[in-house]
């Protein structure tokens, strides 16, 4: 009879699932032209490895900077849905620059303006997030909006995979038909994402970013900060991945299925992890994610020969996307938990600033490591950087517990 009686769960609000689909088209868009871009700049633009490693560290990083103003600008207006569209509306209309490029500054400015883009609906649309949620379902909301960013993740790789195939490896078709799927992303964004009342109301305006604000946030939100920014600098990027998939002599045609496995597997598994999160402990959840991204890193350090580097190669990647479903949506979680309603896009921009400095120089050092030492070491230096995340959560436990 109990049973009977017992409420329905209640169910994630309409907009998280458009934000969702939102993140899901401009990924599909994005990943098309990514997942090439690395192989791209070095077969046909003559780039080097240090120049790629730099580019996609300095992307991400600015990206993520980016979003520390956004955030704040979120907060001290009170409104987020018009400056996350603003930042998808500039990502598309960067894609077809990609198709244009002829020389690598053509590609920086495009990758950059791109990410530009990035950095400014990242806060805004990841406060809206909270703002719409019950604070009980927060975990799961953010893993189905990375779940469903994650579909896009992989098929935009297995897309460019079909379009080279049959194209017989014409990057700039590719890069065109990517324009498609971010007027998608674009369209949702002012169809389907409402804001909600609250969010829009802020009598008292005042500046987000000062000292007195900062020191509101507290420690536990700058522990998760410091923990966020270490996991950060432990990953390298997504162009480090599918470089590694030319070690293991993949063709080049099928170099974007490299990230088609790994992300297929972080999109099935990243909302039960997020519910996860919202029954289970923090800091064990954040072992066991962390834990995924050593055995990962090892993996991918195997050197031997072709058949068994490709299985290494394919276990690797599907540790990597597991680590990545555990902790992407558990950080965001862990930061709309611990930060003021009033503050959470600034808390975010705060906590993407300093992944960012992570990722600026996590992408150089690797890149300088893989060319003068060997990938091996490059994988095994992020490993290292993982166990140093794991000690940092073991001290600081009580936070998360």
């Amino acid at each position: 009879m109990k049973n009977l009686l017992r409420k329905p769960s209640p169910r994630l609000p309409r907009t998280v699932w458009a934000l969702g689909l939102v993140s899901m088209f401009m990924d599909v868009s994005s990943e098309m032209i990514h997942s090439l871009l690395p192989v791209f700049m070095v077969t046909s633009l003559g780039v080097s490895v240090v120049l790629v490693g730099f580019l996609d560290g300095l992307a991400e990083a600015t990206a993520l900077v980016v979003k520390i103003f956004s955030g704040a600008i979120s907060d001290y207006f009170g409104k987020r849905k018009w400056l996350a569209a603003i930042g998808y509306g500039m990502s598309a209309v960067t894609k077809p620059l990609f198709a244009l490029a002829t020389s690598f500054g053509a590609v920086f400015f495009a990758r950059m303006a791109d990410r530009v883009g990035k950095g400014v609906r990242g806060a805004p649309r990841d406060a809206l997030i909270a703002d719409v949620t019950p604070a009980e379902l927060r975990g799961a909301a953010y893993g189905l909006r990375q779940g469903l960013d994650t579909i896009g993740a992989f098929v935009g790789p297995l897309l460019a995979f079909a379009l080279m195939s049959a194209s017989n490896d014409n990057f700039k078709l590719v890069f065109w038909i990517a324009v498609i799927p971010a007027v998608l992303a674009v369209s949702t964004m002012g169809i389907g994402v409402k804001e909600p009342k609250r969010a829009a109301v802020n009598e008292k305006r005042s500046n987000p970013i000062t000292r007195a604000n900062l020191a509101r946030l507290g420690k536990p939100f700058w522990w998760t900060v410091a923990i966020g920014g270490l996991i950060m600098f432990a990953r390298v990027g997504d162009a480090f991945l599918v470089l590694r998939a030319t070690e293991a002599h993949v063709p080049i045609a099928a170099i974007p299925l490299v990230l088609v496995a790994m992300n297929a597997l972080y999109s099935a598994t990243a909302y039960p992890f997020g519910k996860l999160a919202d029954r289970l402990s923090v800091a064990r959840l954040l072992v066991v994610g962390i834990g995924l991204l050593v055995v990962a890193d090892l993996l991918l350090a195997v050197d031997s020969e072709p058949a068994n580097s490709l299985v290494g190669l394919a276990l690797g990647l599907a540790f990597w996307g597991l680590h990545l479903a555990a902790t992407s949506g558990l950080l965001s979680a862990m930061i709309a938990r611990v930060a003021p309603a009033d503050l959470r896009g600034t808390a975010f921009g705060m906590f993407n600033l300093v992944s960012g400095l992570a990722l600026l120089v996590s992408g150089v050092a690797t890149g300088l490591v893989w060319q003068n030492i060997g990938f091996q070491y490059a994988f095994l230096a992020s490993a290292g950087v993982a166990l140093a995340a794991l000690a940092v959560v073991g001290f600081k436990r009580r936070i998360w517990s």
